[in-house]
């Protein structure tokens, strides 16, 4: 078996689920409970706190746990607009964000904020000039995602971030759900961003916790109503088992990580180098430094994406068409109409997403496997004939 769809979902590393098990089985005590086992909870679920932030380069109280990306989006879109509204009811955005943004920021307009989103050029990148353009006096937030989940473009965050030093009342969020432990941190995270939003199953770590950093200082009215946990950000009792297993995740996700990286990207170049010259092939995710790693997107004209995905899916290879949180809906291949890809092709486009336990041999079965898949579908389709 071949899993290169690691961008929806990862498989949990063993050594992480044994913290699970052992916190689940042995610290099962509730946090903010007074007696010794709450207290025990209590310093397990800080000391995981601090691991994370210092392996973030951020300060604990700068951590917030909650149930995994979509949440820390919509804590960081709704929280922000909501606690700013008096100041300005303008936010902005990409046109290529992941569906918990852009539904986020849909529902906002739905209330009466008004919304820009920002178009992107033939890479899936925005160009800073027109979020300029875009920003005015009633603008209270920018939230621009660090990498693309269905291409891997990388977008400008530190030119951004330099345009934004200028307005310091407008909080900047960014979704880096798919950038952590890919060697591009430093592009996509940086001392002006506000907010940004990380997801456990995206590292080997379980499913149903994630991260939202919140800078010192910043503000956001909490979405939940409860007992105050997560200093009032995020009530509801903390599932302390997946933060601390999230929280060794984290380590070992970054223990290497641009020998990790390199492996991926090798992995990737190995394919490219394969499909390029072929006819009837799109790639849309190229060896880059404006893009990441681990992700590659093309399209085999002719052949809608969820055909190749069953197809390769026969031959014991997992792929997905484009974000599997929208492979199943109408927002299929939504980044690659954005980039004015025809429809024709981008309903074609299939993900590949690799991570460090993929190695170059599964990249020579995949190679092995498409092949066959594409000479058959090429002589149906009359590819390359003049």
């Amino acid at each position: 078996m071949i899993y290169f769809d690691n961008s929806a979902t990862t498989k949990i590393e063993p050594s992480v689920l044994a913290t699970y098990d052992k916190v689940a089985t042995e610290i099962w005590g509730n946090p903010s409970s007074l007696h010794k086992m709450g207290d025990r909870a209590h310093q397990l679920l800080e000391a995981s706190r601090r691991q994370i932030a210092d392996l973030l380069g951020v300060k604990p109280h700068e951590v917030f746990f909650t149930s995994g990306g979509t949440e820390s989006n919509n804590l960081a879109i709704k929280g922000t607009a909501i606690q700013k509204r008096e100041f300005g009811k303008h936010i902005i955005t990409s046109s290529v964000e992941h569906a918990s943004v852009a539904n986020a920021f849909n529902n906002l307009e739905n209330l009466g904020y008004r919304v820009t989103r920002i178009p992107v050029d033939k890479e899936g990148r925005v160009n800073v000039n027109d979020l300029r353009n875009a920003l005015d006096s009633d603008t209270t937030l920018v939230s621009i995602m660090g990498v693309n989940n269905e291409i891997g473009s990388i977008q400008p965050i530190n030119e951004i971030s330099d345009l934004l030093e200028n307005y310091p009342t407008i909080q900047f969020h960014v979704d880096n759900v798919q950038a952590l432990g890919k060697n591009i941190w430093d592009q996509v995270f940086t001392p002006r961003v506000d907010l940004t939003s990380l997801s456990a199953h995206k590292f080997h770590a379980p499913r149903g916790i994630g991260v939202l950093y919140k800078k010192d200082g910043k503000l956001l009215t909490p979405l939940h109503d409860g007992g105050g946990q997560e200093k009032g950000l995020r009530s509801g009792t903390e599932n302390l088992p997946a933060i601390a297993a999230m929280a060794k995740a984290t380590r070992l996700l970054l223990e290497n990580e641009s020998e990790k990286a390199e492996r991926e990207n090798a992995i990737k170049e190995k394919i490219i180098n394969y499909l390029q010259d072929k006819p009837g092939i799109d790639i849309f995710s190229p060896i880059s430094d404006k893009f990441a790693p681990h992700i590659l997107c093309f399209a085999l004209e002719g052949i809608r994406g969820e055909t190749l995905v069953h197809t390769l899916e026969d031959q014991d290879i997992y792929v997905s068409t484009t974000s599997a949180c929208s492979s199943k809906t109408a927002d299929e291949a939504s980044t690659l109409v954005a980039m004015k890809v025809d429809d024709s092709i981008a309903t074609s486009a299939i993900r590949l997403s690799f991570d460090e336990t993929n190695t170059l041999a599964e990249a020579d079965q995949f190679i092995k496997v498409f092949d066959k898949i594409y000479n058959h579908f090429a002589k149906i389709n009359h590819l390359g004939e003049n």
